[in-house]
């Protein structure tokens, strides 16, 4: 059975082409085995899932979120003794971003041209989740996507792909509009394309960004890449008449 696990902005599966309508619960014990690599163990799935509740109470929410998926047609589990896995037929866009994030950060898949799924690094786990497990994983696939989508938009700079190196770039200011290295990216490629007027104006947006949400002035890495183009007038059309 072909299946596909979304975890990236909502929850869905996809079993053989019909999408399956999974109970929370079993979304839960879904998005746990997913998160991780390796087959877990059923007494710590069952702890950490149902945290509140006495042992054998947690064991019996465990064998209900297995049988409800068994009843919906789900055989995405593999169960082995006392260990559980996600099936390695089943693809996770998760674990696919994230794979995709530790290749350009180690500087494999030299191949721009390849990298067409870029798109993917711009989701967020779940986002309506309050999990503590789900949230300590977010914030590391966010950090970790955010620093690929960088990675890849200056190697599209070095590569005079300016276009895509904007578009990327571009794409971390919207998941993250104060992180001033996107803001540095979207300025350089703006020097490198010419246009030095998008450049001090994106300078002057992240400054009154910076000023505005978190009171500090841009960093002098920053002021550098536009200190040209501000200590001289810029030279407007009619200026002289």
């Amino acid at each position: 059975m072909k299946s596909n696990l979304r975890l990236l902005d909502c929850f869905s599966l996809v079993c053989d082409g019909r999408h399956v309508s999974v109970p929370r619960s079993a979304q839960r014990l879904l998005v746990f085995l997913a998160l991780h690599e390796h087959p877990v163990r059923r007494s710590h799935v069952a702890g950490c899932l149902w945290l509140d509740s006495p042992e054998e109470r947690a064991y019996a929410s465990l064998r209900s979120a297995l049988w409800r998926l068994q009843a919906a047609g789900a055989d995405v589990i593999e169960v082995r003794d006392a260990q559980l896995r996600l099936a390695p037929a089943v693809s996770v866009d998760f674990r696919e971003a994230a794979c995709l994030s530790r290749a350009l950060l180690d500087g494999r898949g030299t191949d721009l041209q390849a990298v067409v799924d870029w798109a993917m690094l711009a989701g967020e786990l779940l986002p309506d989740w309050d999990d503590d497990w789900v949230i300590v994983e977010r914030e590391h696939h966010r950090q970790l996507s955010l620093q690929a989508m960088e990675a890849l938009s200056e190697r599209m700079l070095t590569a005079g792909t300016l276009p895509q190196a904007l578009e990327v770039a571009l794409a971390v200011f919207a998941r993250e509009p104060l992180r001033e290295t996107a803001h540095r990216l979207m300025i350089r490629v703006h020097l490198a394309d010419g246009n030095s007027f998008e450049a001090i104006r994106q300078y002057h947006l992240y400054e009154r960004l910076a000023l505005t949400r978190i009171g500090i002035p841009p960093s002098a890495q920053m002021r550098e890449l536009v200190s040209p183009l501000l200590s001289e007038p810029l030279a407007l059309p009619g200026a002289a008449a």
